[in-house]
């Protein structure tokens, strides 16, 4: 069958290769389906020029990436398919039609969604024809009659060698802007690598752990450095992301990593912009790392209060993120703070108390963010009918739930004050300034606008 699978294109101030829908085509295309990826939001696509794509080379199945920050341009990409190339097939798959496939079927009208990893079952749907057939994780509104009907996840690779690598020769990195997560690279083009799926906590924010059922899998070492081989060798990759949710979480993975890069004398920079556990660093690992190419990292720090940290159930204290900090700044790794206001239980005080950690943290760089409550995330449910879902605005940006004593405005002038409190101070704007390139600067421009920092109060 003729696939087209598509990211599509929505306000973003990063653009990276789309990992998912890389995977699904190389998976695909390894059973002889042809495959086209398109990615949208790089190359600024809109839903004419997709249709034209789709009609140019005879696509019968389209598949669309959805997450909840764009579910609203998937939806109308959906819809307009649908109405302008009828026999088209449109399945929708991703994070948001896993936990919201009823929601997801009804207003896009596609034909499909896939709920969970989607290797096996879009394959076996391909495979079957687009006759479901009782496909675990696939549903249309035939299975699915309402928002109570019960469903599952689509069957797992639990070995992730037998993937095959992303479809590199349509995500080529040389391709893609400087708009990274994490802002700031050092050389490109980036190679985007992960070597793991899932994460075994329970952080009630975040909905990987209902994603991957609190359950990781590891690729080997060697699987993993062989695609960065392929990345420096072939795609001229000068540095590499990791997109694990957490690289070190099995210490001795981390480790043979590192020892494989260096014995096969791989020249390459790499980071952890998705970010570490602050618990799961020591010395001998960052030294090890370093030696490997490692130069930046994020840590997941969300809050220094103890009572939300505790009720978020991330499972650290803020004494471990103060001695990781310690650790990677002793052997001079970037390091970028993550923070998040409006969790429930946030004060007025409680920002003040993380603004003031992050001055006087030797952290590099910082990110703060206003809580956005996602489908598939523990809060979701928790505090159902105290707040109304809108995805058709920036969700890191708007506050949707409200904690007691704040308003949305303070929300979002809190995330403003705090970059610009951070940033405008000599060392830190510098040692930014060092890492800043000519054709990044429109998307940094994006970010501060999106963290408030133009607004004025």
């Amino acid at each position: 069958m003729n696939v087209a699978l598509v990211r599509p294109f929505f306000s973003s101030a990063t653009v990276p290769p789309p990992l998912g829908i890389g995977y699904l085509s190389s998976y695909l295309k390894s059973f002889g389906h042809n495959v086209i990826l398109i990615d949208a939001l790089k190359d600024n696509l809109n839903e004419t020029d997709i249709l034209r794509i789709l009609q140019n080379n005879a696509i019968d199945i389209l598949g669309i990436t959805c997450l909840s920050s764009f579910f609203n341009e998937v939806v109308n990409l959906s819809l307009f398919v649908k109405e302008h190339r009828k026999n088209t097939k449109v399945i929708i798959g991703g994070i948001h039609p896993t936990f919201l496939p009823y929601q997801t079927l009804l207003e896009s009208k596609c034909d499909y969604v896939v709920c969970g990893e989607g290797e096996k079952a879009l394959k076996m749907l391909l495979d079957n024809n687009l006759d479901n057939n009782g496909i675990r994780g696939v549903y249309s509104l035939n299975e699915l009659k309402s928002e109570e009907t019960p469903f599952e996840k689509a069957e797992p690779i639990l070995a992730l060698d037998d993937l095959p690598f992303p479809d590199w020769e349509q995500m080529a990195p040389d391709t893609y802007p400087v708009a990274p997560i994490g802002v700031f690279v050092k050389k490109t083009p980036v190679g985007v690598v992960m070597s793991s799926r899932g994460c075994p906590y329970p952080c009630k924010f975040c909905a990987s752990p209902n994603f991957y059922d609190r359950k990781i899998r590891f690729r080997s070492a060697e699987n993993v450095v062989n695609e960065i081989k392929l990345l420096v060798d072939k795609y001229h990759c000068k540095e590499i992301h990791f997109a694990d949710d957490n690289l070190t979480m099995n210490r001795q993975h981390a480790m043979d990593i590192c020892e494989i890069i260096m014995k096969n004398n791989i020249k390459v920079h790499w980071s952890c912009p998705v970010g570490l556990r602050a618990d799961k660093i020591d010395d001998e690992l960052v030294k090890t790392m370093k030696k490997a190419g490692f130069y930046a990292c994020a840590l997941g720090i969300e809050s220094s209060n103890a009572k939300i940290l505790k009720d978020m159930k991330k499972g650290k204290d803020i004494n471990a993120v103060e001695n990781a900090i310690r650790i990677l700044r002793k052997n001079k790794i970037e390091v970028t703070g993550n923070f998040i206001f409006g969790f429930p239980g946030e004060t007025k005080e409680s920002i003040k108390e993380t603004i003031n950690f992050a001055l006087k943290s030797q952290l590099t760089r910082a990110n703060f963010a206003v809580m956005s409550i996602l489908p598939g995330c523990d809060l979701f449910k928790e505090l159902d009918g105290k707040f109304v879902s809108d995805f058709s605005v920036n969700m890191c940006r708007k506050p949707e739930y409200i904690p007691d004593g704040l308003t949305s405005q303070e929300l979002m002038q809190a995330e403003g004050t705090a970059t610009k409190k951070f940033y405008l101070r000599p060392f830190i704007l510098l040692n930014c300034m060092r890492y800043i390139k000519l054709s990044h600067i429109k998307y940094i421009l994006k970010r501060l606008k999106e963290y408030h920092v133009f607004d004025r109060k």
